[in-house]
């Protein structure tokens, strides 16, 4: 794994799933984390694990002034990797049957969180003439995922931004980039299954299944793949604007 030592890392979500695979994988290459979120009681657990060069942050990333406060708070700490990966999945269903106010909360995290996020620590990298963001998307969005709108528009959306953001900050000495994982085994997916089970009338299993078998592997991806693969774009330093699928051939 690449030595990110001396370099420190910012995670958001980073308390459990994605964020802390993530953030354990960055620690281990080296790196001092801070780990982000909204609850305190999970990011406290996974500092405890990871032990010295770890530490804290809470934040609601989708809220303008808890993002000030944390840049406030990390005044001083030259925060040089930022990864974007605070993310909700949103409601399972059609999209005439999705309310303004679920369409709202999904975006205000997925996409103006991670806005937020760049625009609050960004200034800092340019002006020390390095950095590196990692934009967490989705395969989700690169092809037809029924009833998921406003979580494949969103992640769409990160997207885009990486890859404009990329020709802002580059000429400064920053990479921007987008890790695009396919399903992740986990929480999160299980509990797409279940409520696709429950509006198809057929089992969590069948569900599952169907899933899948879109991918070349016959499988999902793991959080640890994840992690890996931000350390890995981390070691790629001619890498800018890119859009990495980890999917375990979910696109092919």
């Amino acid at each position: 794994m690449s030595d990110l030592g001396g370099r420190v890392a910012l995670v958001t979500g980073g308390g459990s799933g994605l964020g802390a695979a993530i953030a354990t994988a960055l620690h281990a290459a080296g790196a001092d984390v801070v780990v982000v979120g909204r609850d305190a009681s999970k990011l406290a657990g996974i500092v405890e694990r990871l032990g010295d060069r770890a530490r804290a942050a809470a934040c609601d990333v989708s809220d303008p002034s808890s993002v000030d406060r944390l840049r406030e708070e990390l005044e001083g700490t030259p925060v040089s990797i930022l990864v974007n990966n605070a993310g909700i999945a949103g409601p399972v269903a059609a999209l005439t049957d999705i309310s303004v106010e679920e369409w709202d909360e999904v975006f205000d995290v997925n996409v103006r969180g991670t806005f937020l996020m760049c625009r609050a620590f960004l200034p800092g990298m340019t002006a020390r003439g390095s950095g590196d963001v990692i934009n967490i998307a989705s395969v989700s969005g690169k092809r037809p995922l029924a009833h998921r709108t406003p979580y494949t528009a969103s992640k769409m959306a990160v997207i885009g931004l990486t890859s404009t953001l990329a020709f802002e900050v580059g000429p400064a000495g920053v990479s921007v980039n987008t890790l695009s994982p396919g399903p992740v085994a986990g929480p999160r997916m299980e509990r797409n299954f279940r409520l696709e089970a429950e509006r198809s009338g057929g089992s969590v299993a069948d569900a599952e299944e169907a899933f899948v078998s879109r991918s070349a592997l016959r499988r999902m991806v793991t959080e640890e793949e994840v992690g890996a693969a931000v350390v890995a774009m981390l070691a790629m330093p001619g890498m800018c604007g890119a859009d990495v699928d980890l999917s375990a051939g979910m696109i092919a």
